[in-house]
Parts: C-alpha cells; structure tokens; sequence
C-alpha cells in the first residue's frame, strides 16, 4: 500500500469481499531523499502515514518492510547505470521484476498469505481448461498498467490479484469516498519515485556522469557539444542547445562509446526494426514465430503493429510503419489484442 487512493480502493475492496486482508508498505527511500520527499510520492513518510491511516479505518493489520536495500540495489543503482550507458531505463519495470513481485512475495510467505494484491490496473484471466493464467489490459485504457507488468510469469499470477481492473480511476475515486477514506481525492504520482523533483539528469549527475561531448547530425558533421548523455534520450526535442534551425531537430541516438549524440530530423528518429533482449513470456514460452503483434516501446506510445521473429538471443522486431524513437534501455512489450505475451528490453534500433 504505497499511500494512494489506488491501492486504498484495491484493500478495501478485497476486505469487502471477506479476505483476511494485511497492508504492507515498503520502506525503499535511501535516508538522503526523505529531507527531500514530496507528500505526493510513493512510499515517502506522508504516504507511509497516509496507507496506516487507510488501514485503521479498514480495520486491517498494517505493516512497513524496509526494502531500502534491496531497493537501491535491483532499482537505482542499475537504473543510474544504464543512462550512464546511453540507455533509457523504465524503473517501474526494474522494481516490478525484483522487488514489487519478487521480494514482495517473499514477505508474504513470511506473513502466511496466499496472495498478495497491488493497485496496479491490469486484469489476470485464468483458461479452465489449461490453468494457465493470462495477463490483460485494464478495462480503464486511459489507466492501463499492463506495459510495466510484462515480467510476470505463471508463478507470480498465480498469487497476484489486482482488484482494480475491471474499474474506471473515476469510480475508483467514487468508492474511496464512500467507505470514508482520506485519500479519495489525493492527486496521482507523476514521478519516478525516488526522483521527487523530476530531474532525471541531475538525480544522476549527482552519482556520475558522461561528461562533455559531441553533438553531431546524422551526416557525422558536428553542431555542438553536450554536458553528459544522461540529459538526454531519443526522440527529444528540447534542451538541444543548439540555437534556432530552419526545422525541428530531434535526438536518434546516443553513443556511449564514443559519448555522442545524433540528432536528425523527425523522420530520422523513427525506427524500422528493433532489437530485444531478456525477453520474459508471460505463458513460459513464446508464441509461434514470426507472428503478428502490437508493439508498445514507452508506457504511453500507442501500440504499433509489428511481426516478431523470435531467435535464442532474444526477438526481433519488424515494424510494419516506421515508429517513434525506441529507446534502448526501455521495454518493448508485445500484445495480442487485450493480453500481454511479454517483453524485453530494447538493446538496439537495427533499420531505420
């Protein structure tokens, strides 16, 4: 229970429908950040005090875990890593695969339970006659969480519920006020958790950087010259620095190597073809290869369609029209219609 009205709802619905329910909250901020939280954040000492208020009116048992090590290490540690590297790493994932689901699990066995349920909206449907269990979008698309949900598997959906995806945030919101809770109408987190401010560039500026380097065009000539990589990634338009042009100027790629940024214009940012590697199937093993699939490479892109060719490096992934600034370092999920097949992580644009 990070605090908000979403996992609020999520505990109060399942203390409805009879479950003997207990609500944890992880403790994952490093010390130097709590002088710095904002009471809108996830898990921050207001959240923390806000999830046990929920509790006491629920009349459920309400415990804080301290995750802040394994935090640090599975999250932001390789999260800092990867833009150092050029990269643009989605945190949600990251935390998602290690901790959220991972140790998370592991605490609930300590505590005896057999599930453990999160505010996420994204629906679980499991086939009778298989038992396998498939991993849905949301009914609500506007709040569809199932991008960063991808690296589920069989084990882990067979304990999870998410109690919110068949509801829309404006009856999420309706409920909250009904059973009196003090969240009802607290506003959504927009930020990476445990950057409060927003400044990516600086939260990793203050652990290292790329330096200085060049800014050139997709023709090798160089425009200018950057302060780090990690200020940037593709598909940016601002924050180039470099003056007017007779046309909009975008980032296609970074060079950790040779500490380069490329820009182009908005075509050249586009890609044709993707490569995707620590790929995660949802079912425990891929679908029939090359297939036909919707593709979303950010959380909020539109799904693209794409076919898949799937080798034991990991997959690739052949657009049908081009699409916008993939990202290395972030994830590419692959859907077929409303379920989730799975995903991995962009390792490189191959065509453009």
């Amino acid at each position: 229970m990070s605090g908000g009205v979403d996992s609020s709802v999520a505990a109060a619905l399942l203390a409805s429908d009879g479950y003997d329910v207990v609500g944890v909250t992880f403790n994952q901020w490093p010390a130097d950040l709590m002088a710095r939280a904002t009471g809108n954040g996830c898990c921050t000492p207001d959240t923390i005090d806000d999830a046990r208020r929920v509790c006491a009116i629920l009349g459920v048992p309400h415990y804080v875990v301290d995750y802040r090590r394994e935090f640090e290490a599975a999250v932001i540690e390789p999260w800092i890593k990867a833009y150092l590297n050029g990269q643009t790493p989605n945190p949600c994932v990251m935390c998602n695969r290690t901790v959220r689901f991972g140790s998370f699990l592991t605490k609930a066995d300590e505590l005896g339970a057999e599930f453990i349920a999160t505010g996420h909206y994204a629906r679980i449907e499991t086939d009778r006659s298989t038992g396998r269990r498939r991993l849905l979008t949301a009914r609500d698309h506007e709040k569809d969480q199932s991008y960063v949900l991808h690296v589920l598997g069989q084990r882990q959906l067979a304990r999870i519920l998410f109690p919110l995806g068949e509801l829309s945030k404006p009856e999420v919101r309706r409920l909250a006020t009904d059973v009196g809770l003090p969240v009802a109408l607290k506003a959504d987190s927009q930020e990476i958790c445990f950057v409060p401010d927003n400044d990516h560039a600086g939260y990793v500026r203050n652990h290292g950087t790329t330096g200085p380097g060049e800014i050139v065009d997709t023709s090798g000539t160089v425009l200018g010259r950057h302060h780090g990589l990690e200020a940037f990634t593709p598909g940016q338009r601002r924050g180039l620095d470099l003056g007017g042009g007779a046309s909009r100027r975008y980032v296609v790629d970074l060079d950790a190597g040779a500490n380069r940024v490329t820009i182009g214009a908005q075509a050249e940012a586009a890609a044709r073809q993707i490569n995707v590697d620590n790929v995660n199937w949802v079912a425990s093993a891929p679908p029939p290869a090359p297939c036909r699939v919707g593709v979303r490479t950010r959380y909020r892109m539109p799904l693209a369609d794409a076919t898949i060719v799937i080798a034991s490096s990991g997959v690739t992934v052949e657009f049908h029209e081009p699409t916008w600034a993939p990202a290395p370092g972030q994830s590419a999920v692959f859907y077929d219609g409303e379920e989730v097949l799975g995903g991995g992580t962009i390792a490189a644009v191959t065509a453009r």
